[in-house]
């Protein structure tokens, strides 16, 4: 489209036009990015100076309101998301799409704040899954004189069925992702269960065994209570890890921030000085975003179950048309080139780095390791915007 403009007259242009607005929305598979794709996209195919997207709860609201136009200063001023009153409850009622040429001489426009923009015409059309209503799509102040026209009210319900189908097929996408997340702490509690529950009966039986011993043998009472000490900690460093891994990706606050808190963590939590370092803003698709943390996670627990090394560095910087990560420790090091030849059977093999770069490869990622015995790793992720 040329600045949101499009040839009223010409069905291939229109028809391009409308292609370009779906494409733009089903590239995206989370819930809250389709939505403001939805709205941007409408905007720019109607030549809309206003857009909005409500999805109504069942409690008189809003569960999601998106907007485009309006600054984000004068969205603080507005103040609350809105109730289901006056015109958007009207749209939920009738269930029609609804053009107007001044909205401000309608019965049902009531309720607007103070700080909310002068609106005149007014274009909305429901989006509807069957018989359920996703959202109200509706536009406002159109920028070429004349308002909308019955042509633009059937392109704009043409472009909600395909937005339906784009906010039905997120929605599937993040319950799916949901199962997954269960399923895979679910395979964590058992291994948990399992690998502590035996050290733990180890630990037992060597206490009982150094009890017994304590009045006849003293030497091999000090050697079994050195073995209790280790099975201690072995089971305390299990605990710790799969604590971790059970801990929730929450990327609600964005990804710098996500590992910041990570990493607090961990360095509270281990005796290991760990430390981040954010260069630059860090702007990710969220599906991206969750795979960059899920290898930092990896590359983290390598580090400190493994490497025995006393600091581990994380940098999250902005790249030249990316993002780059960097996890680098001072531990013991290892060779990735007898790793890799062993299948495995290296002490790093099996420490999740073809699943790194596995994950690294799913986003269009680079993955480097660069290792060596006694001088420490440094794993270098490069993501592409």
């Amino acid at each position: 489209m040329d600045g949101g403009q499009r040839d009223c007259g010409d069905p291939g242009a229109t028809l391009h036009a409308v292609s370009s607005a779906v494409l733009a929305v089903t590239r995206h598979l989370s819930v809250h990015e389709v939505l403001q794709v939805i709205v941007r996209a409408a905007a720019q195919l109607l030549d809309a100076r206003y857009a909005a997207l409500g999805v109504p709860d069942d409690r008189g609201s809003f569960a999601e309101f998106v907007v485009e136009g309006v600054s984000d200063g004068r969205w603080e001023k507005i103040g609350p998301l809105p109730r289901q009153h006056g015109m958007l409850a009207a749209m939920l009622r009738d269930n029609e799409p609804k053009r107007l040429a001044d909205i401000r001489r309608e019965p049902e426009f009531e309720g607007w704040p103070a700080a909310h923009p002068v609106l005149k015409d007014f274009l909305g059309v429901p989006i509807r899954d069957g018989d359920d209503v996703l959202g109200i799509l509706f536009l406002a102040n159109r920028r070429r004189p004349g308002g909308f026209t019955r042509a633009d009210e059937d392109l704009l319900t043409l472009f909600a069925a395909h937005a339906a189908i784009a906010m039905a097929n997120a929605r599937l996408y993040e319950h799916n992702r949901e199962l997954t997340v269960v399923a895979e702490r679910n395979r964590l509690a058992r291994e948990l269960h399992d690998a502590v529950a035996q050290k733990l009966f180890s630990l037992r039986l060597t206490a009982q065994a150094a009890a017994a011993l304590a009045e006849r043998d003293p030497a091999r009472t000090v050697r079994e209570l050195a073995e209790v000490e280790r099975l201690a900690a072995d089971a305390l460093a299990e605990l710790r890890a799969v604590i971790f891994e059970l801990r929730p990706a929450d990327l609600a606050d964005g990804l710098a921030a996500s590992l910041r808190k990570h990493v607090e963590v961990l360095d509270r939590a281990y005796d290991t000085d760990v430390r981040l370092t954010v260069d630059g803003a860090v702007v990710l698709p969220e599906e991206h975003e969750a795979v960059v943390f899920r290898i930092a996670q990896e590359a983290l627990h390598n580090a400190l179950r493994h490497a025995s090394a006393r600091t581990v560095r994380v940098r999250l910087g902005a790249l030249d048309g990316g993002v780059v990560l960097e996890v680098a420790d001072d531990g013991t090091g290892f060779d990735p080139g007898a790793s890799a030849k062993s299948g495995g059977g290296e002490p790093h093999g099996g420490l999740g780095l073809a699943s790194m770069r596995d994950r690294a490869c799913s986003i269009g990622g680079t993955l480097t390791i660069d290792a060596a015995p006694g001088t420490g790793t440094v794993v270098r992720l490069e993501v592409p915007l």
